[in-house]
């Protein structure tokens, strides 16, 4: 394997035409996103008549001096020849773009700044390519940089060689990017990003700075979106909210738990709150709407309208069809309740009942005696001693009529009481 060279190593060094004339320095490293994320595509060289791009096709070798520890740029071709630099727009440039810059690591769930970057050679057919490797976000990539042109690069070298290796491989690496128009241009998505656990992003936006924060947050697809806010604490759920457009906030809302929904909305100054109603579906409009007039204290302040429910009569095949045509959360089902045909709550059935039960079993003969449940009015005191008392996931909250009106789940508790801390 070749070795990797230092990106650090690379900026300022020499670069030699085919006439073997000095025709500049290296200024920059670019890569072209659109057509490799990972590969570099050019050089630019800071020449006697301005900055001119050396495409990397031409390059011959980047060469190291095992007894200087220097670094030069040999290429083919006269320098005169290089097309002039006219715009980087479509370009990430690796020391403007990457080095002292915040990034995503993936890998390791968290918010980094970049210290240097590891490219790696690959000679093909006389001519040289070369690889994002890695990014170095430990003291060897800082004392490089930091030391350079202050002490010889063979002491530099030395001294870094002593330090242990920090980096992650650019596969785990997400950028940021708070231009709109430039992440289109560089294609920059957040697909490895999403693939975390909502609750893993939501860490990584609290670290970021507003400005970070708010185009990583603009950038998610509404799902992924919608469950990171529903981690985030109140006060930053209002402020990336409010830094959005009212058509996108309409959208993630909808995504999110209708009491979560209902939690941000009313947290939101009354017209904020009103055009993102506005703009949402109907249905979800209604729901969220409805827990709007709750107040935010009680059961049904707590409580969301998205749960299992079925009349007595039911068997086993039928609760599972229903529970199979379910559209919300998952993590919601471990309760299944029995309503007559008015909507009052006579019964709920654990969902390991319905597993252990044969398909012709009707649910009614598997409900407790007596079901636990709160009013609507019920205190979130109360709430969570009943939690605490009867050992609960989920409890049930029904209105004036004994009409089951909502459910609190064991994830409403657990917010309300760090909302506490």
């Amino acid at each position: 394997m070749a070795e990797r060279i230092a990106l650090s190593s690379i900026l300022g060094a020499p670069v030699y035409d085919g006439t073997g004339d000095l025709a500049g320095h290296v200024r920059e490293v670019a890569i072209s996103p659109q057509d490799d994320p990972a590969r570099i595509s050019d050089l630019v060289v800071k020449t006697p008549e301005g900055d001119r791009l050396l495409p990397l096709k031409t390059v011959r070798a980047v060469e190291r001096s095992a007894v200087r520890a220097t670094t030069s740029v040999r290429a083919d071709g006269k320098w005169e020849d290089w097309s002039p630099l006219v715009s980087s727009g479509g370009m990430l440039l690796l020391e403007r773009d990457l080095l002292d810059q915040q990034i995503i690591d993936v890998s390791g769930r968290k918010v980094v700044r970049v210290n240097d970057v590891d490219l790696c050679p690959e000679p093909v057919n006389g001519s040289l390519k070369l690889k994002v490797g890695r990014v170095d976000i430990g003291l060897r990539g800082a004392v490089r940089r930091l030391l350079k042109g202050l002490a010889p690069s063979r002491a530099i070298e030395a001294l870094a060689g002593r330090m242990p290796e920090k980096a992650i491989p650019w596969e785990a690496v997400d950028l940021i990017e708070t231009d709109p128009s430039r992440r289109v241009h560089l294609k920059l998505e957040y697909e490895r990003l999403s693939k975390l656990h909502p609750a893993d992003i939501a860490d990584i936006l609290e670290d970021l700075a507003p400005a970070e924060r708010e185009a990583v947050f603009e950038s998610l697809a509404d799902e992924v979106a919608a469950d990171a806010l529903e981690e985030i604490e109140p006060k930053m759920q209002v402020e990336l909210i409010r830094s959005i457009d009212s058509d996108k906030a309409a959208h993630i809302v909808e995504e999110m738990e209708p009491d979560a929904a209902a939690d941000l909305l009313a947290d939101l100054p009354q017209e904020t709150s009103e055009g993102i109603l506005e703009g949402m579906e109907p249905g979800e409009r209604q729901e969220v709407a409805e827990l709007l007039t709750f107040k935010e204290n009680t059961a049904a302040g707590r409580m969301t309208t998205e749960y299992v429910a079925v009349p007595p009569h039911a068997t086993v095949a039928e609760a599972t069809m229903k529970l199979r045509a379910f559209a919300g959360e998952v993590e919601l089902i471990n309760t299944i309740y029995l309503v007559q045909a008015g909507g009052k709550l006579t019964g709920a059935v654990p969902l390991v009942s319905l597993v252990l039960a044969s398909a012709e079993t009707r649910l009614s003969t598997l409900a407790p005696e007596h079901v636990i449940s709160c009013t609507v009015n019920t205190s979130d005191k109360d709430v969570a001693e009943m939690f605490d008392k009867y050992n609960l996931m989920t409890l049930p909250v029904i209105d004036d009529d004994g009409c089951l009106a909502g459910v609190v789940t064991a994830d409403d508790v657990i917010s309300m009481l760090r909302d506490r801390i």
